[in-house]
């Protein structure tokens, strides 16, 4: 395989610049993870951003983003021998309506081989 054409590749960091992933590896080192890391445009547009109107619930990007991380971290202290964790995230949708959110984090190479983690929904996967 090593003499098979490459048709296409697209690289973490065109994938960032394109949107596709966000980075929020600042955020992550202020909870404790030590590489670089994103969480896909889908979990990042349909949940960490709270749904309008949910202000004055106490909701923010910054708040639901430190509870997916905290979540995160716990998840992946829990596992042993693998480069995948699974869990669920609560978040508020609406006033008294939560979404239990399955939620998958992999660590993995980086585009220069260095070991990078992407927090995602499972159709994201």
């Amino acid at each position: 395989m090593d003499d098979w054409p490459i048709i296409f590749s697209y690289t973490r960091a065109e994938a960032i610049a394109d949107g596709v992933l966000i980075d929020i590896t600042a955020q992550a080192a202020e909870a404790g993870f030590k590489v670089h890391t994103v969480v896909t445009d889908h979990l990042y547009n349909r949940y960490v951003v709270p749904p309008a109107g949910l202000e004055g619930e106490g909701q923010s990007v910054e708040g639901r983003l430190h509870d997916l991380l905290f979540r995160t971290l716990l998840a992946a202290k829990a596992i042993r021998d693998s480069d995948r964790a699974e869990f669920d995230v609560l978040f508020l949708m609406a006033p008294g309506r939560w979404d239990t959110v399955h939620v998958v984090a992999v660590i993995g190479p980086g585009d220069q081989g260095e070991p990078v983690l992407t927090i995602m929904l499972p159709e994201d996967d």
